[in-house]
């Protein structure tokens, strides 16, 4: 265990205190150059130091002991590249309880990979620019300077950046000063970076950040361009204090930023208030990249992100945009507490700040901004189900994984880290009672303020409050793969529930089955005024009768808050969908999107019926509320998209979808009114998308006149901009085409050049489709290819073209992508959508004897999902092809 663990953790004879760093930009060269000097505790008698590098080229090195005189050391540098480290060995041994000082003066380029130190462009009047940012975030702060690269070796860092005059420089800290630097400057770092003739041309500065508090490599943040940047301040409760806030980008879209600087500026002091732990710096900066592999970075006291997460026209911005800027924003600012002043001890505990920032983040605190976009119902489709459906999978993992492999790191930043532990977490906070929850997490904070906490760190914290064995509680929900189903029966005196591990193919086997998990199942019915009860009760054996009047209307999992799906009888659902559809149901919107969702995994596990899950939906078919839409929307896509090349399917199955959808178009219109509720907005954009997409010819004619006035920026709504940019592809020729994509290469707004990007995959003309391979290869950014390839994953006629591109082309992704995470993407969104023998076979037959060990679980998952849909399609075809039949002659009998 000793020597795995060296494998991939750094030894421990010495310890970081302190980074002094220096970097010179030159985004003309595109290259830095770096001075590091590291203050170190001697842990051990020792006479090697091991830490990590990657990329850089070493111009000197140093080494000096307080207690050897701090005279230099003799040493031999060792470059270990497959591990990314570098070994310093010393002729003289450091003795324990000493301290030392390493220099290492370094070079490094500015590429394009979106990790480490890397480099930017925009454009803008025509010219080419660049700006330089940091991307560490999980380790890739080595690749800008050598350092102990684990989130358990915190230190405080001092920054100084030289850099042209013409540009600006941030960091996580303010800026203690700034000169120009000339012939006669006083700065001891110059001579190092600076030639002669470089320092009388005066075209130079340097630029100085106050020393940070102890924190991991992975949130240091530094970067130089020509920055523009808004400002604002807010005051944070604990100490009334005023802290500055910036929004940082290019003079291209500053003014697309004022909506997430706001954000930033309401949701800082209720997180302030919610974890009773004041913010410890002086000022929180945001900058927006054109060029970034994740969404948003929490790096302490400067937050970057790509342009869709923080960017939106303030004009003309539809809702969706305006929840993804605005949750993303928060969750950024909520892991300033949660993952930077308190951090997770290694990657295996990746979840304790991802799962929290989703929750926190994402729901409690904007809902309290925004109500009226019912952000907890809106999590059950959100991140509830997306992490259900990854999760009953055999090839899932448990929230907490092990780490020990770097390629693995990445990977884990998935649904399960952030949408399972969310929903996990959101579990525990509606059985103990949000107050106590937060109340329990700050207990949690303050006892590892500025330090590196594990799992049950956070239990201890909640159990401290609460009075409860949270361990006992939560630990299989962390630990263990998978999650339960729960099967209900109706009993002479009450029910018998029994929980079994859920997977997509159906209840496992014993020796897939071994968890007993502990639910709290909420039991949801009515008291004998026949108004509404809940009992509270939690499922901790494998099964159990509970007394209840099943005569009255009842359902399990109230609210939908636990982390299980319900399977009922037929006959009890068809019960519970009666009373789900009347217009003072006892069942809340959550029930109602969660029977929607429950039905759809139960369906396509072999659990229930996939009739049984069209009559719940034809059953709902009156309902008024957006959220049901949308998850009944995702269930009808889902199955067409299944059964696709199935000819005894799509016809009937589309007619259902017109049924449904165009009856909602008829009535809401294809209009935006200024003060019409959200509901009726969103669900307007989901009756068009859904009409559409089932092949109404009244909704496909109104939005191809629509493109065709595009000129008129009114004839376009927000809200249906991708709806219609799609639509015109679809149907259109090359005319259309060329006018989407020049709104691709000159788009308004970020959001805007996705829903292009998103429409040329819609295309159907081979040469189009042709020219879409070729811009994907040749002039698109690295962020954006798997936009591409989302919009090729929803054109079912060009997915197995798409398939033999994407494997023509694979080295060129494998080498282009070969920087960052980007692989796993990629495999997701190309083999996810088929569904036979010869496609598994072919698949597993590509991969053969290739590294896949940086998307391996996307592959094993991608695998798991052909299987699944090969099974649902073999086991449900004759249900699906009479269910459809009998409706369709029941509707035409009307």
């Amino acid at each position: 265990m000793a020597s795995k663990l060296e494998d991939y953790r750094l030894p421990k004879h010495v310890k970081p205190v302190h980074y002094d760093i220096t970097i010179r930009t030159d985004l003309e060269k595109l290259a830095f150059k770096g001075r590091v000097l590291i203050s170190l505790d001697v842990l051990a008698d020792t006479n090697e130091i091991v830490l990590n590098s990657s990329g850089l080229t070493f111009a000197s090195t140093a080494l000096t002991c307080n207690a050897l005189g701090n005279e230099l050391l003799t040493i031999d540098v060792v470059d270990d590249t497959a591990r990314e480290r570098v070994k310093f060995t010393s002729t003289s041994v450091l003795p324990k309880g000493s301290k030392a000082l390493l220099k290492v003066v370094f070079d490094g380029p500015l590429t394009n990979s979106m990790q480490g130190y890397y480099k930017s462009a925009w454009q803008y009047e025509g010219k080419t620019s660049y700006y330089a940012l940091t991307q560490f975030e999980p380790i890739a702060a080595r690749r800008a300077f050598p350092c102990w690269d684990e989130p358990a070796l915190k230190a405080t860092f001092s920054i100084a950046l030289i850099s042209r005059l013409n540009t600006v420089n941030i960091s996580n800290m303010p800026a203690t000063s700034e000169d120009q630097l000339t012939p006669n400057s006083s700065h001891e770092e110059v001579n190092s970076f600076l030639t002669t003739e470089e320092l009388t041309q005066g075209q130079w500065k340097i630029t100085k950040f106050q020393t940070t508090p102890v924190m991991s490599t992975y949130l240091v943040a530094y970067a130089n361009g020509e920055f523009e940047y808004l400002e604002t301040t807010t005051v944070l409760p604990l100490k009334n204090r005023v802290l500055p806030l910036k929004i940082y980008t290019t003079k291209d879209s500053l003014k697309q930023a004022q909506f997430a600087l706001d954000v930033k500026a309401k949701v800082l002091p209720l997180l302030e208030q919610a974890f009773g732990v004041e913010f410890p710096l002086p000022k929180l900066d945001t900058l927006i990249a054109h060029d970034f592999d994740a969404g948003a970075m929490e790096n302490w006291g400067l937050i970057t992100g790509r342009t869709t997460a923080f960017l939106l026209d303030p004009e003309n911005s539809d809702l969706q945009a305006r929840k993804y800027v605005a949750t993303t924003q928060s969750h950024e600012v909520s892991h300033m507490w949660f993952g930077d002043i308190t951090t997770m001890e290694w990657w295996t505990y990746l979840y304790l700040k991802e799962g929290f920032a989703t929750l926190v983040g994402e729901v409690i605190i904007p809902d309290k901004i925004f109500p009226e976009w019912k952000l907890d119902s809106e999590f059950i489709t959100d991140h509830l189900n997306t992490a259900l459906k990854l999760d009953a999978k055999l090839s899932s993992h448990p929230i907490e994984v092990d780490c020990s492999d770097a390629s693995r790191i990445g990977q884990i930043f998935d649904d399960l880290s952030y949408s399972k532990a969310a929903s996990v977490l959101r579990m525990l906070s509606h059985y103990v009672g949000e107050d106590k929850f937060l109340a329990g997490v700050s207990l949690y904070l303050k006892d590892h303020l500025y330090g590196n906490s594990i799992t049950k760190d956070l239990w201890d914290g909640i159990a401290k409050e609460t009075g409860l064995d949270v361990v006992a509680l939560m630990d299989d929900w962390v630990s263990k793969i998978g999650y339960p189903v729960v099967s209900v029966t109706d009993t002479s005196d009450g029910i018998h529930v029994r929980q079994d591990r859920f997977l997509d193919t159906g209840i496992p086997g014993p020796e897939h089955n071994e968890t007993v998990w502990h639910i709290p199942l909420s039991i949801l019915t009515v008291d004998a005024a026949g108004k509404p009860e809940k009992q509270a009760v939690v499922l901790d054996t494998r099964e159990k009768t509970y007394a209840l009047d099943t005569t009255k209307p009842f359902k399990l999992n109230a609210g939908v808050y636990g982390v299980y799906r319900v399977h009922y009888t037929p006959e009890r659902l068809a019960k519970i969908a009666k009373e789900a559809s009347q217009d003072n149901s006892l069942f809340s919107l959550n029930d109602r999107v969660g029977l929607v969702i429950d039905a759809t995994a139960l369906s396509q596990a072999g659990l229930a019926k996939l009739s049984s899950t069209l009559t719940l939906i034809d059953t709902l078919k009156s309902e008024k509320e957006y959220l049901v839409w949308q998850a009944i929307s995702q269930t009808l896509s889902g199955t067409a998209s299944i059964w696709r090349e199935n000819q005894s399917v799509p016809n009937n199955l589309n007619a259902f979808r017109r049924a449904l959808f165009v009856p909602i178009v008829q009535r809401l219109g294809c209009d935006y009114p200024t003060n019409e509720s959200l509901d009726d907005k969103k669900l307007r954009t989901t009756a068009i998308t859904g009409a559409a997409a089932a092949g109404d010819q009244s909704v496909i004619d109104e939005l191809k006149r629509r493109f065709a006035l595009r000129s008129d920026p009114s004839s376009i709504p927000a809200d249906l901009q991708r709806i219609i940019y799609t639509t015109a592809v679809k149907y259109g020729g090359k005319e259309e085409y060329d006018a989407v994509f020049a709104i691709y290469t000159s788009p308004q707004t970020p959001t805007q050049k996705t829903a292009a990007i998103n429409a040329l995959g819609a295309t159907r003309d081979p040469g189009l489709l042709q020219a879409t391979f070729e811009t994907l290869l040749n002039n698109s950014r690295d962020q954006d290819v798997t936009y591409f390839f989302r919009g090729f994953s929803n054109n079912y006629k060009v997915q197995r073209t798409v398939l033999n591109f994407y494997e023509e082309n694979y080295d060129h992704f494998d080498k282009r992508f070969a920087g960052n995470n980007k692989m796993s993407y990629l495999v997701e969104l190309v083999y996810n959508s088929f569904s036979t023998q010869a496609d598994y076979d072919n698949t597993v037959k590509f991969f053969d004897g290739k590294d896949t060990s940086k998307y391996s679980y996307a592959l094993e998952q991608s695998l798991d999902n052909i299987r699944t849909r090969k099974a649902y399609i073999e086991r449900s075809t004759d249900d699906l092809v009479k269910w459809l039949n009998r409706w369709n002659s029941e509707k035409a009998a009307l």
